[in-house]
């Protein structure tokens, strides 16, 4: 959350580090607990994803309210997956 929205690593231990590759991290962790969430939550977190990139991409210098709608779905789907833990 701290680097978006670009998720560009200024400390240099992750040069690589990008918006796609923290993406593509997301989902794929997304689609190995798929059936622990369920198709509806899973369906349901992979539009966040979809949204909260779109929100980062918007504001790629952070200048603009996107950043923060982006970091606010961060916080909402981490605490949706705690809550979805606890069920389990």
């Amino acid at each position: 959350m701290l680097s978006s929205p670009t998720f560009a690593d200024k400390t240099g231990y992750f040069p690589d580090r990008s918006i796609d590759s923290v993406f593509y991290q997301l989902n794929q962790g997304l689609w190995l607990i798929q059936g622990k969430l369920g198709e509806e939550r899973f369906r349901r977190f992979m539009e966040m994803s979809n949204q909260m990139r779109a929100y980062f991409e918007a504001d790629p210098e952070n200048k603009k309210d996107d950043t923060l709608k982006g970091r606010d779905l961060i916080a909402e789907m981490e605490g949706l997956l705690k809550q979805s833990s606890r069920k389990t």
